[in-house]
């Protein structure tokens, strides 16, 4: 979501990096990790933004798996800050054609908890719902929530998932989302900004070591 995040995780984790984008602040670095190239792109805030970039990425760049890494709030009292969520599947209201549940990619989750077990990574899977506005600026978020299958059972709110999946779907590509939670309405601590571009390295690492396991 955040360009400076990409931009971090370009100058410490890639190798020979270079800056591919900048149209609207929006900054995309291809480089090499481990020997592999790969883009790190940002996506901008809300299903609008990265329907746009995902569409464009897959459609007309030949991008075929991508990778969310973001920030979520999460609905379970067992979750601490920076506890990593995988995201199965993805409840939203928005009007994406008569379609409100989207899944991630069934093959990029398999690598994405095997990388997790192989690095010793807390990693807990569950689905999210995929909201236009912080679900903490709602009046009410219960009612929100009472709209949502009441078999759906989420784990986490965010912002993007469900177009990036969405978009997957209809163009026939993969997609995954991984989330650090940042804030919960369980605990009193809530993530700064600094420690949401920076302190996410665990989830970073995740997700680009299991880039190295992607063959197509």
């Amino acid at each position: 979501g955040d360009p400076l995040r990409a931009k971090y995780i370009a100058e410490n984790f890639l190798d020979n990096y270079k800056l591919v984008n900048s149209v609207r602040g929006i900054f995309a670095y291809t480089g090499k990790y481990k020997g592999k190239e790969l883009t790190i792109m940002a996506s901008g805030m809300g299903m609008p933004s990265m329907g746009i970039y995902s569409y464009e990425l897959y459609k007309y760049y030949g991008v075929e798996n991508i990778i969310r890494i973001g920030s979520c709030g999460s609905y379970k009292p067992e979750l601490k800050l920076f506890d990593i969520i995988l995201a199965e599947n993805v409840f939203s209201e928005g009007n994406f054609e008569d379609c409100h549940i989207v899944s991630g990619n069934y093959e990029l989750n398999k690598i994405l908890e095997e990388t997790a077990k192989e690095n010793n990574i807390s990693l807990c899977k569950g689905n999210t719902v995929c909201t236009d506005c912080f679900d903490l600026y709602m009046t009410d978020v219960n009612k929100f929530l009472d709209r949502v299958p009441k078999d759906f059972n989420p784990v986490s709110a965010e912002m993007e998932a469900f177009a990036l999946f969405y978009v997957a779907k209809v163009l026939n590509k993969k997609a995954s989302c991984i989330m650090s939670v940042v804030d919960s309405k369980y605990i009193k601590e809530v993530a700064t900004p600094e420690e949401r571009q920076t302190g996410l390295t665990n989830m970073i690492k995740l997700a680009l070591d299991s880039s190295l396991k992607i063959t197509d």
